[in-house]
């Protein structure tokens, strides 16, 4: 009986000083995006208003915001980007910003290492740079801070930070056109299949370029692959593109009569649509 006292009481401190694994009041986020051949992560932590005033109040004019909760927001990107200018090389960066009521100051800083705003610890001479932006007032209210993407091709994307009223909009820019131009040459030289031929005359014709090019990529698709149809689909519109309305019409066709086979009912509808569009147009060309 002593002895098992013993080991009750030898344990009990160990138990008593145990940590409690409690929920946050501002709970963990992570997100990740792509735009064009880009990754962007960020991970943050997502206070609430609780009706508290946020803006000038909550978080006050003039000094440094961690832009969430708890330790520093960062981001990362996989490759280099542009923002408003500025050349951001890939890597992780801490967000901060300085908010005031007629513009933010939003700050990638280089210094990941800061618990939360850094405070007396920030240096600015770390900055990657700052932006100004000028915040934006929402109708529909925001509970918890919120940060995400909208307005996503593949060459830009904004990123969205929402809390209370308050909208912050930054713009990214990425150079997806030269890395794909180096993707499609390359993987031409080599060995390429009919998908290879096809999703490089996609990414031109989506682009809104070179559209000969992407013609003879399409034709390339079909002289291997076969008869498909989204081979057919993207080849009315690159031909469309071109004014080649006869042949757009054509090569619709017979994407929506591939697409019948399929049970792929949205393709024949784009189909049907664009070959109503583009017989108006053949027929005012001729007139």
């Amino acid at each position: 009986m002593k002895c098992l006292i013993f080991i009750f009481f030898t344990f009990l401190p160990t138990v008593l000083v145990a940590q409690i694994e409690a929920p946050k009041a501002s709970p963990f986020a992570k997100l990740e995006q792509d735009v064009g051949l880009t990754r962007i992560t960020v991970a943050y932590s997502r206070p609430g208003a609780k009706g508290r005033k946020v803006i000038g109040g909550l978080i006050p004019y003039g000094r440094i915001w961690r832009v969430g909760a708890n330790e520093s927001t960062k981001f990362t990107a996989d490759t280099d980007l542009t923002i408003m200018g500025n050349n951001l090389p890939k890597g992780t960066y801490a967000l901060y910003a300085f908010p005031y009521k007629d513009y933010w100051d939003v700050v990638f800083h280089k210094n990941t290492e800061h618990w939360g705003d850094g405070r007396k610890a920030y240096d600015p001479n770390e900055d990657a740079f700052r932006i100004m932006i000028k915040p934006q007032e929402i109708p529909n209210y925001q509970e918890n801070f919120l940060i995400t993407f909208d307005q996503i091709d593949h060459n830009a994307i904004n990123m969205l930070w929402i809390w209370e009223h308050t909208l912050i909009k930054i713009p990214i820019s990425v150079d997806t056109d030269t890395k794909m131009r180096q993707v499609i040459t390359l993987s031409i030289a080599k060995d390429p299949s009919a998908q290879t031929y096809y999703e490089a005359a996609r990414y031109l014709q989506e682009q809104g370029k070179s559209y000969k090019e992407a013609l003879s990529y399409l034709d390339k698709a079909i002289e291997i692959g076969g008869d498909t149809y989204y081979f057919y689909r993207v080849k009315s519109l690159v031909e469309a593109a071109l004014e080649d309305y006869s042949s757009a019409i054509n090569s619709a066709k017979k994407s929506m009569e591939l697409a019948q086979k399929e049970g792929k009912d949205e393709f024949v509808r784009m189909n049907e649509q664009n070959i109503s569009i583009w017989s108006t147009k053949q027929v005012n060309i001729k007139q």
